[in-house]
């Protein structure tokens, strides 16, 4: 069995700024963070979603995903980094560096 390596472990970020203007706009906004939910992304911040994949194959699948429900307005950015990349990430709240709760690793079932 492959040990989990965290230069091969990856994290999908997906980053996004909608419009909300109109119902037509609120609605396509709702859907896709739903759909991003579904496909097991967690929210980060406010307009970033992040989602843990095993491996690069994996990552690449959950975003073909991701850009087949992209809405039609708006600005939409997608990144793949690996696992060590993400475990430098420091996150602020005010001044004072915060621990990451970032969701814990995802187990898949064959």
């Amino acid at each position: 069995m492959e040990r989990l390596s965290e230069y091969r472990v990856m994290w999908v970020l997906v980053l996004f700024d909608l419009p909300t203007e109109t119902k037509k706009d609120k609605k396509a906004h709702a859907n896709f963070r739903k759909n991003l939910q579904k496909d097991g992304f967690t929210m980060f911040q406010f307009s970033i979603y992040v989602r843990h994949c095993a491996s690069s194959e994996n990552a690449k699948v959950h975003i073909k995903r991701v850009k087949s429900f992209l809405p039609e307005f708006g600005q939409v950015g997608i990144i793949c980094i690996t696992d060590k990349q993400f475990g430098e990430i420091e996150v602020f709240y005010g001044k004072k560096p915060q621990d990451i709760k970032a969701p814990g690793q995802q187990l898949e079932l064959f």
